[in-house]
């Protein structure tokens, strides 16, 4: 990512999955790096809507942003947050996602920087949760979405040796 923003470059981290990749992207870099943070609420599949619940600081007009993701999925939350910061203008806006999964599009979305191409697994760890718990764990593993569901901690002991 360096290579392509030699005079420094703006991410924004949307909270809370991406921290811990967005940790590692920074440290990564070897151009001046600032960042600032959006929280949004999660896509609501009963309303359609996603809404900023804490905006950014900076103001990104000209400026080279890259968006951090903990997961692009079906690419619904992703698209309304690269349009709402294309309409600042910055001067370049591109994505970076800890995991990709592409098969799971609904929307065309545009993930110039992926570290992992993920099928449809659901993953935790590293930054992603489910009811909170698991984002601590310092890799990733893959969860069963029906078991969590029955039972939020069904993996708890096991990954934390409790």
């Amino acid at each position: 990512m360096s290579a392509a923003y030699p005079g420094g470059v703006l991410l924004v981290a949307v909270l809370k999955g991406s921290v811990p990749f967005l940790s590692d992207v920074v440290r990564a870099l070897s151009v001046p790096a600032e960042i600032d943070f959006m929280a949004v609420s999660s896509y609501a599949p009963d309303t359609g809507r996603v809404r900023i619940l804490k905006d950014l600081d900076t103001d990104i007009s000209g400026r080279d942003v890259v968006l951090v993701e903990d997961i692009v999925d079906t690419g619904l939350t992703l698209a309304y947050l690269t349009d709402q910061l294309r309409a600042r203008r910055p001067g370049s806006l591109e994505v970076c996602a800890l995991l990709d999964k592409r098969a799971r599009r609904i929307v065309p979305t545009s993930v110039r920087f992926a570290a992992i191409e993920l099928d449809d697994r659901f993953a935790l760890g590293y930054g992603l949760d489910y009811a909170q718990r698991y984002r601590n764990l310092d890799h990733l593993v893959v969860g069963d979405l029906d078991t969590l569901r029955a039972d939020a901690d069904a993996y708890v002991a096991d990954l934390y040796g409790s």
